[in-house]
């Protein structure tokens, strides 16, 4: 008897988790980031456009490259003198993939030397001069 009962009990409360599982349903959680190269950009140093582009052929989806689809969008916000690249993307994205491909875009023009990116708040960088002018100094000195 005492096995009847608890086989009679088991099947209801199994319905009751599946009831609370099936209420839940998962966010599709976006991460906003934006690089902003607007300082490059005025120099004549960066375009903006050749840079978008290098994003959206380099970014890996699911790891395929080129894969972008619904997951990762990839615009350009140009007002006056600023632009910068804002990177719309599904949950599983890094910002540090975005600084890895930002320094290797860098590398690749032969940029790297004087430039570097910076996080200028948590969902953001900045492409940087390095500074040179102390050191110019210290080499005056001796």
């Amino acid at each position: 008897r005492g096995l009847r009962i608890a086989q009679e009990n088991m099947p209801a409360k199994a319905a009751q988790q599946k009831k609370g599982a099936k209420g839940q349903q998962k966010k599709k959680i976006q991460h906003k980031f934006v690089i902003d190269c607007s300082t490059v950009v005025t120099d004549g140093i960066l375009d903006a456009a050749n840079f978008e582009n290098f994003l959206k052929e380099r970014i890996k989806v699911n790891g395929k490259v080129g894969n972008l689809g619904d997951q990762v969008t990839i615009t350009t916000e140009k007002s006056g003198k600023s632009a910068k690249i804002l990177v719309v993307a599904a949950d599983p994205f890094s910002k540090r993939y975005l600084k890895y491909l930002s320094k290797k875009y860098l590398k690749k023009n032969t940029m790297r030397d004087f430039l570097h990116v910076v996080a200028t708040n948590k969902s953001s960088y900045e492409f940087k001069y390095f500074d040179i002018h102390d050191q110019d100094e210290e080499d005056g000195d001796n």
